[in-house]
């Protein structure tokens, strides 16, 4: 879960793993793999960063490349 900030200013708690596409518009739109649309505050690129450092904490990442390597791709 990664806490970001909506254009209210109220903070929330999003589920990084849902998240399918980051735009900014110029507003930051982050699309979830359910369809909801939610504006952030920070910038696409803070979003990226807190997605990356959530995914290596709960060891995504590096199950991704060991199955990778696991595969021979």
């Amino acid at each position: 879960m990664i806490s970001l900030t909506r254009l209210n200013g109220k903070a929330i708690i999003l589920n990084a793993i849902l998240i399918e596409l980051i735009e900014e518009t110029p507003d930051t739109m982050i699309t979830l793999t359910t369809g909801k649309k939610i504006t952030v505050l920070e910038k696409a690129e803070v979003v990226v960063g807190l997605v990356r450092t959530y995914m290596q904490e709960i060891g995504s990442v590096r199950a991704t490349i060991m199955s990778r390597d696991a595969e021979g791709s």
